[in-house]
């Protein structure tokens, strides 16, 4: 029997693949509190954790008709984002992938009555939302990348999700499940942009986007994630990115509204060009996932 030993909402921000010169010039000389908490993340969780495999639900990964996992053997090769080559170009990556998880998960996922394909075509894209936090997190782990539905609503989120943990259980290893994607995420128009690359959220886009964030993140911290799946309508017009899907899809591997595991903050909740970000930890409670 396999389990999910953690799950986080990590930040896979352009700005992390900077180097620290040009992230401290745009940020007013400061660095940013992302970078320090990726690193925290490895030291502090996944060697004490240790996973054989890390699952990123990549919400750079756009599907439309069906939730989609990478199944191969291996992945490697050299990752340039056509959003930002300035700041991710020539990215190598190179790990093993797990299969045997992914056809698993996307079976559970048919069964359970949401649409879903595991593939091992080579040429695949690989994306940054998955090869930015492996950069800082991967010491030879197996990988999984999962799709982000544009058409998905929470509950399709969800069943993938319990899909995912399902498959876990099923198996003989030790996950770790990552939501890689920010929380409100809208862009200021391109003739402001530079006034608003420092991470400071003074700089998230509005002032009530900023507060549905920092009331999210209050319910994470407190463990109480029903608060936050029965605020999505409330949440979406401030634009989180993939729908959300990536939290909601996590949250769904370790029991949905159910799940009352506290978060930790690993950065401050930041900005990045008018986008919330932030890494937020959830180890397994002693008692379970659910009460």
């Amino acid at each position: 029997m396999g389990k999910i030993v953690g799950v986080g909402l990590i930040s896979h921000a352009p700005t992390i693949m900077f180097d620290e010169t040009t992230r401290r010039e745009l940020n007013d000389g400061q660095e940013i509190s992302l970078v320090p908490g990726l690193v925290r993340l490895r030291d502090e969780v996944f060697d004490r954790v240790q996973p054989d495999t890390i699952v990123i639900i990549d919400s750079h990964w756009e599907s439309t008709v069906e939730h989609i996992l990478s199944a191969h053997d291996h992945r490697s090769g050299k990752m340039t984002s056509s959003e930002l080559p300035r700041g991710m170009a020539g990215v190598p990556y190179d790990y093993e992938g797990d299969p045997e998880l992914a056809r698993l998960a996307a079976k559970l996922g048919d069964d359970l009555g949401t649409p879903t394909h595991a593939s091992d075509d080579p040429y695949l894209p690989v994306y940054y939302a998955t090869v930015n936090l492996l950069h800082y997190l991967h010491r030879g782990e197996k990988v999984v990348s999962i799709s982000v539905v544009q058409t998905g609503e929470p509950d399709d989120f969800l069943t993938m999700g319990r899909a995912i943990g399902e498959a876990v259980d099923q198996l003989d290893r030790k996950v770790v499940v990552l939501a890689s994607g920010g929380m409100s995420h809208t862009f200021w128009p391109l003739s402001q942009i530079t006034k608003h690359e420092a991470s400071d959220p003074v700089h998230i886009f509005t002032p009530e986007a900023r507060a549905a964030d920092e009331k999210r993140l209050e319910l994470m911290e407190a463990g109480d994630h029903r608060g936050i799946v029965e605020t999505m309508d409330d949440y979406m017009p401030h634009n989180p990115e993939g729908n959300f899907g990536h939290y909601l899809m996590m949250l769904g591997a370790v029991g949905g509204a159910d799940c009352i595991a506290p978060g930790e903050l690993f950065s401050d909740y930041e900005n990045a060009t008018g986008t919330g970000q932030v890494h937020v930890w959830f180890d397994k409670p002693e008692a379970g996932w659910t009460a």
